[in-house]
Formats: C-alpha cells, sequence, structure tokens
C-alpha cells in the first residue's frame, strides 16, 4: 500500500499534538473563583457609574468600565432579610416565606393585619449558595451582614460556608463583641476595613483553590457613621443641585468604594484577576429617610450638622419614587455591576429586567452546579452576561407590610409595572420607559392592560403560596401610625 509523503505525516502527528493539547488545556481550565460583594442599603441613584454628581467611587467606576452595568436589576423585596434569602436559595420570599425583615414592622392598631415571616431565620433545610459552591469544591468564606437568623445554628458557617464572620448590628467602630465570633480588631477600625481585612486574608488563603467569597457590608446603613477624614473631605465638596449631599453618607460610599478597590487589587496581585467574576449589588433601594422621622446620623457625628436637616436625611432617588420599605422603583431597582474577563465586554450595559432570585441559577450554570431539590423562581443571566440574549422575562414582588409605604404586590412585564395595594383594593400602572419616576397612574386610561397584569399577579401569588394581610379587628383610626413590638421579635431571639 502507498505511503502518504512524509512531510503529510509529520504535519498529521503535529496537528493531532495540537490538538490533544487544546483539548488537555479546555479540561484542565480551572472553574472562576466568585466575589460577591453587597452593599446594605446602597440606592440605584447614588453611584456615579448610575448618574451621581456628588459621591466617589472611582474603584466601582473602574469595575463597570473593565464589566456590565445593569440598568433594570432589582432586589426581590425592599428590604434587607428577604432580599438576602432570595440571593441564597434562588427563591422569591412570598415562596420561601421570609417577607420583612427580620422578625419586621408592626402596626398593631392599623387597617391590615399584616403577614408575618413563617421563620425568623433562613431555614436550614434549603439549599444555599455556600452549599452549592461547595458541592463544586469551592471554598467558601462569608464576611459581613447576615440578618438571616439569630441563634448560631442558623449561622453562615452551617449553611455552606467554610469560614464566616458574621455582623450581628451597629455600631461601625468597637464592634468586636458583635461580631460572631467575636473579634479583636483595633477600637478605631472601621467596619468596611475590618470586613475588607478578612476578605483579603480568605483570598490570600485560598488562592491556589477555586474560591467563593461573600462580603456583606453593612454601609451605608443607619445609624450613619464614617471615617471623620473622609467626612471632612466630603465636607469642604461643593454641593450639586437636586441631591441632599450629605457628607457622612457620601464618606460610607466611599468606604465600600475603597473595599471594592483593596479587593480588586489583592486579585490583581495575586494573578487571579483573568479567572476572577466580581459581582456588586445592593439588597434594596436607598433610604432617604428614618421610618420613625428620628434622626439618622450617630451621636457621635450628629455635630457636623446640628439643627440641620440633613440630620433626617440621608440620600434621594431621583429620578426612581420613593424609598426602601416601598414597592415603586427607589425601593427595588438596585446597582448592579460584573466583571468576568474575557466572557463579558468591557464597558458594556445591560437593559433586561433581573432579579435578586438569578444569582443561584447563574452561578449553578457557571460552576456547572447541581440542580437543588428545591424550586427555583430564578433564571441564569448568563445569555445577558455573555452578550446573546435578553432574559424578556416577568417579575414579582410582595411586600404585604407596612414600613414607608402599604402593603403591596407587584408586577413588572416588559416596559409595564402594576402595583397593587391591598389596603385600598387600589391598583396604579406604569410604564417605566416614559416614566421612570411613576408619576402617571395609567391604570384607569389603559384599564385593559391593568386587569391583566392584576390577574398574572394574583396567579402568581397563588402558585407561591403567598401569605397576605387581613382586614385588622383591632384597628384604631386615632392609633393607626403607632409602631409597636412585632410578634416574632421573641421567636427571632430564640431561633424559632
Amino acid at each position: 500500500m502507498n505511503q502518504p509523503p512524509v512531510f503529510l505525516r509529520i504535519a498529521c502527528v503535529f496537528m493531532l499534538i495540537a490538538t490533544m493539547t487544546s483539548c488537555g488545556e479546555q479540561a484542565e481550565a480551572p472553574p472562576p473563583n466568585i466575589v460577591f460583594i453587597l452593599a446594605d442599603d446602597l440606592g440605584w441613584a447614588d453611584l456615579p457609574v448610575y448618574g451621581n454628581r456628588f459621591n466617589e467611587a472611582p474603584n466601582l467606576t473602574r469595575l463597570a468600565e473593565e464589566g456590565m452595568t445593569f440598568d433594570n436589576a432589582y432586589a426581590a423585596c425592599p428590604v434587607c432579610s428577604p432580599t438576602r434569602a432570595s440571593i441564597q436559595t434562588g427563591q422569591y420570599p412570598a415562596r420561601l416565606g421570609i417577607i420583612d425583615f427580620l422578625p419586621g414592622h408592626w402596626r398593631p392598631f392599623e387597617k391590615m393585619q399584616v403577614a408575618q415571616n413563617r421563620t425568623q431565620y433562613l431555614p436550614l433545610q434549603m439549599e444555599t449558595l455556600g452549599e452549592m459552591m461547595k458541592k463544586a469544591n469551592y471554598r467558601t468564606g462569608y464576611f459581613g451582614k447576615w440578618h438571616l437568623g439569630n441563634q448560631e445554628q442558623n449561622f453562615p458557617k452551617n449553611q455552606g460556608y467554610d469560614e464566616s464572620v458574621i455582623f450581628q448590628g451597629s455600631p461601625y467602630y468597637n464592634y468586636n463583641q458583635v461580631l460572631k465570633p467575636n473579634q479583636s480588631f483595633p477600637e478605631d477600625k472601621i467596619l468596611s476595613e475590618a470586613l475588607t481585612d478578612l476578605s483579603v486574608s480568605f483570598i490570600e488563603d485560598n488562592k491556589d483553590d477555586p474560591f467563593f467569597l461573600f462580603l456583606a457590608h453593612y454601609d451605608v446603613h443607619v445609624q450613619l457613621d464614617a471615617d471623620t477624614n473622609l467626612i471632612k473631605q466630603f465636607l469642604n465638596k461643593p454641593n450639586v443641585n437636586d441631591y441632599p449631599c450629605n457628607a457622612i453618607y457620601a464618606a460610607m460610599i466611599k468606604h465600600i468604594d475603597n473595599s471594592v478597590g483593596r479587593i480588586v487589587d489583592k486579585i490583581n496581585e495575586l494573578a487571579l484577576e483573568e479567572n476572577t467574576i466580581i459581582i456588586f449589588y445592593s439588597d434594596n433601594g436607598g433610604l432617604v429617610s428614618r421610618f420613625d422621622k428620628i434622626p439618622l446620623i450617630a451621636d457621635s457625628k450628629k455635630h457636623y450638622y446640628p439643627e440641620d436637616s440633613l440630620l433626617y436625611i440621608a440620600s434621594s432617588n431621583q429620578p426612581l419614587r420613593a424609598e426602601k420599605g416601598t414597592l415603586y422603583e427607589g425601593g427595588i431597582r438596585e446597582p448592579l455591576i460584573v466583571k468576568w474577563p474575557n466572557k463579558i465586554n468591557p464597558g458594556s450595559s445591560a437593559n433586561s429586567p433581573i432579579s435578586s432570585v438569578d444569582f443561584f441559577p447563574t452561578l449553578m450554570e457557571i460552576t456547572h452546579g447541581m440542580p437543588p431539590d428545591q424550586t427555583l423562581d430564578g433564571k441564569s443571566m448568563l445569555p445577558i452576561l455573555t452578550g446573546k440574549e435578553d432574559l424578556g422575562r416577568t417579575l414579582f414582588w410582595h411586600y404585604p407590610v407596612y414600613h414607608h409605604s402599604r402593603p403591596a404586590s407587584a408586577i413588572r412585564e416588559g416596559n409595564f409595572k402594576l402595583l397593587y395595594f391591598y389596603d385600598e383594593d387600589q391598583v396604579e400602572l406604569y410604564n417605566l420607559n416614559s416614566d421612570i419616576g411613576e408619576k402617571n397612574n395609567l391604570a384607569a386610561a389603559d384599564h385593559t392592560r391593568a386587569k391583566e397584569l392584576k390577574a398574572k399577579l394574583d396567579t402568581w401569588l397563588k402558585d407561591v403560596g403567598a401569605d397576605l394581610p387581613v382586614i385588622n379587628p383591632d384597628f384604631d383610626e386615632s392609633r393607626r401610625y403607632e409602631w409597636g413590638k412585632h410578634p416574632g421579635r421573641e421567636a427571632l431571639q430564640k431561633g424559632e
């Protein structure tokens, strides 16, 4: 039999070697490290990348320039615990049964008796992000605010996180005894720096293995407190029109931004940048003022604004309507920036509406994780991240309590958003494409669309088994705005 010429046989050998090498490289490509940085109460309009002209966040701006910015990212709830639970489980708060922060707000004499959380902790039978990542052979770490259970059995260390130090609540200084486990940071170190120290150490210790880091800041939650030098920096900065320009609040945003910068620098220093996904997000909309109308600045910093309106005003969500604790855009639309080298086009943006329930299925797909034994309400954002398609989906919210607004549920489909208020059996409809500030209620003018969306909302509420508010037999018009002790507070302390 005639043999091919020698040069052809040599060429084939080289081609075979090249193919085998290429396949080997693909097979041995390590899974990406994942860093999830969560801010607390940071509004969509608070960052320069979303148009803010007073606050400064150069590291987040750089992250956006190197990654993707989302214009229609939403929290699944306008307060912290339900959104955090939705991130950890991929479930809507209404399905999970955690519909308010733990334990929640309570007005004993209001018109409606509001729904309560079914448990005052994240149920242990739910598979969390940490548990999913561990099954995918990741080292997992959680540092910062948890707010998904006050008892040790409900802490992250029992929810899939190899290492964890959680923050149980204020203050921003001298916090060692409210960190669990207790720590020994210098009393004058601001909390954001301590949490970043823990996170940087976790990255260093796990640089040779795939890792999942969840850094949950307490900034910019009240009571507002910050580094004195940063406060003075913003006090000396000229104010801008149509924004409160609270120097303490701006300094807290700088805390977060400095943390992001340190995390990114450490990843770069360890040559991990090309294989690390960084996600930056917030748990609910920005707070404008406290629900109880008291000063929102820490006692040690009140002297910066004596007898000033900024004792009571943290920020503004304009052009969005309202704030944290409401289902208007100001309460649920969030900043979201994702960086993923060689996968996400630098400087890109996404308009597709997404929800905090989407992170779980997204990271599951990225890490080739196994589906959990629980319903996932979210959808993977991977097609959006890689620039292939828009999710084109319908989003839902259920916040049946009194906070900065009244008990309500909501649905967004396309550009249209409908809100339903239980106390007055009232519907509001807005076209967010032309009315981002939700000023023009179209419910009467577009009655057919409003009716269709309300029907879809009702079907969803039934499908997820949502707990609804009911008429309060103790309603007292003269006392309706009084705040009382929530019935679930004792259960929270007992871990029930």
